[in-house]
């Protein structure tokens, strides 16, 4: 399963990359990377409504797809590459180690936070199950509203979608209501809120700073566009501190060296034991 956010090699050539060469979503289609993760987008963008977001919930938060405990859940990761990162062509398994082992190393006695990098994007097993890349990876974005400037590749990506044209939807606070808050937003379906949720159903005790880092991580417009403004609350800027403090780890420990999952496995089966343990419903 080839994904397209993918530049993240560990060639030499990678580990020297400037923060600005991260996220690059220019148009090119000479490059297979660049046009793999604009069509994943575009089609992305065109096809989530407000209605399919509704639809994805009622299906996948049954947990009734499949049985595993969560290192046999991210072994599974081994399988997907994810299409629409520009700056990783790696399995997720290998990112999430590197995400854990960043934060392990700056946040030594927060053995929560370690975890939660390392499962941030555990989500994306729904690719395994049969959903397509462009309903599990990627930026998320709010739906039932007008489409922020700050999503990637713009509001011309949603031309063809319906809900563009729907006067329902298409006003800065759309079916809303102001400063409602990031709880009552329906953000795009994707690997974040299935997590977020996954983690809940199953009684993680994993705390509730940990579990916003994983909801809202991918929601990239809010937390680095500066959009929603109109939407959020209070209690969400306590929500982006937490978010901006993960995703510094998220994005940028994506060309460093691949650590040694094997040795690294013992700690982490630990804090799994700790935090989720035992075979959980998805």
């Amino acid at each position: 399963m080839i994904d397209p956010s993918q530049l993240l090699r560990p060639e030499p050539t990678f580990n020297d990359k400037p923060i600005q060469a991260y996220r690059d979503y220019t148009i090119d289609d000479t490059d297979p990377i660049k046009e793999r993760v604009r069509r994943t987008y575009y089609e992305m963008h065109t096809k989530m409504t407000v209605d399919l977001a509704k639809e994805k919930r009622e299906k996948w938060l049954k947990f009734n797809h499949f049985k595993a405990t969560v290192k046999e859940a991210l072994i599974r990761l081994n399988e997907v590459v994810d299409e629409s990162d520009p700056d990783l062509d790696l399995p997720n398994i290998v990112h999430a180690f590197q995400t854990a082992e960043r934060i392990r190393q700056d946040h030594p006695n927060d053995d929560w936070f370690h975890l939660i990098g390392l499962i941030h994007d555990l989500g994306k097993v729904m690719a395994l199950y049969g959903e397509p890349q462009w309903c599990v990876v990627g930026d998320t974005f709010a739906v039932g509203c007008k489409w922020a400037d700050a999503i990637v590749y713009g509001p011309e990506s949603f031309k063809d979608n319906p809900d563009t044209y729907n006067p329902k939807y298409n006003t800065p606070h759309g079916m809303y209501k102001p400063h409602c808050g990031l709880d009552n937003l329906m953000i795009s379906w994707s690997h974040d809120e299935y997590l977020y949720q996954f983690l809940k159903h199953n009684k993680s005790t994993l705390p509730e700073k940990g579990l916003v880092m994983i909801r809202y991580h991918s929601f990239y417009p809010w937390h680095s566009g500066g959009e929603y403004r109109q939407l959020t609350n209070e209690k969400d800027e306590e929500t982006l501190k937490y978010v901006t403090e993960f995703n510094k780890y998220d994005l940028y420990t994506k060309s460093e060296k691949i650590p040694d999952i094997e040795a690294l496995w013992p700690y982490y089966e630990k804090l799994i034991e700790k935090y989720i343990p035992g075979v959980c419903e998805w």
